[in-house]
């Protein structure tokens, strides 16, 4: 079971297929950048402080000095979503990277080493796989407390043990290659059999699938968030910024229709990059 679809049975999320060629696919990747840019600079690029009043109450959608209108309290809801975006598309890319070093490790270890090793490993992997994940990433964030860090570390746990299985798997797989079993006779030592032979054939299909799980992190972060597991009040959070003005969804739409959007927006741009990346490696024979 590749990532992926093990998390579609947490969160059920359409994939949209990306078919246009080399230039789409770059111009895909290049808008996964612009996101990226604007997450990191979204302290520079915010017009506001997102926690204080910054004009009238519910000022709507273009009003003058609040491009996306105020809340309640009058604050800039285009402030709160840039800050919101940064940390929901920051976090996502940061828990993808460390469940992919940590499950990447586990499977190349388990896959290349075998025999009691692989049996520890693997059934260590088996364990966390058969809990539920989102179950398990909500009882830990609530364990811990409120909190960016807490949060992190709740969907880091469930996250790596996909990926070490994914891993393992290519990894038995490229073990009986003809030319990993020739360095194999020709005495090329264990180490560098890893290393050299089989670490860099594992590299693209753990590329693309981490790639197409930043999507699924997304939406996993803004569950959390939503259910009061993220940052505490007033920290802007896409998720929770959703959550707590949901009564204002009839008179003033606006307030928390622009939070939920912009995480369905970060989810399918995140989707569409990674069949991006997937199609370049592709196109590329890896």
């Amino acid at each position: 079971m590749s990532a992926t679809a093990a998390e579609a049975a947490l969160v059920p999320t359409p994939r949209l297929r990306l078919s246009g060629g080399p230039v789409v696919d770059h111009a895909v990747l290049g808008l996964v950048a612009v996101v990226t840019l604007v997450a990191l600079f979204a302290p520079f690029l915010a017009p506001e402080d997102p926690v204080r009043a910054a004009g009238q109450l519910y000022a709507p959608v273009g009003s003058e000095g609040n491009l996306l209108g105020t809340d309640g309290i009058g604050r800039d809801l285009l402030s709160r979503t840039l800050l919101g975006l940064r940390t929901s598309w920051l976090m996502a890319l940061v828990v993808v990277a460390v469940g992919l070093l940590v499950g990447g490790t586990v499977g190349l270890l388990a896959g290349a080493f075998g025999g009691w090793l692989d049996s520890l490993l693997m059934r260590v992997t088996d364990l966390f796989l058969a809990l539920p994940a989102m179950l398990v990433a909500v009882a830990v964030a609530a364990a811990l407390g409120s909190g960016l860090w807490n949060t992190f570390l709740a969907v880091s746990v469930v996250w790596w043990p996909y990926y070490a299985r994914i891993v393992r798997g290519e990894v038995r797989a490229l073990a009986v290659r003809p030319h990993v079993e020739a360095a194999r006779m020709a005495g090329v030592g264990r180490t560098r059999l890893v290393l050299r032979h089989l670490l860099p054939g594992v590299v693209p299909s753990a590329v693309v699938t981490a790639s197409l799980d930043v999507g699924s992190v997304v939406l996993v972060l803004a569950s959390l968030s939503f259910l009061g597991l993220g940052q505490s009040a007033p920290a802007p959070e896409l998720g929770a910024d959703t959550a707590r003005n949901l009564a204002e969804l009839l008179p003033h739409w606006w307030i928390p229709v622009i939070p939920g959007l912009t995480v369905m927006l970060l989810s399918l741009i995140a989707n569409l990059g990674g069949d991006a990346v997937r199609n370049i490696l592709a196109r590329h024979g890896r």
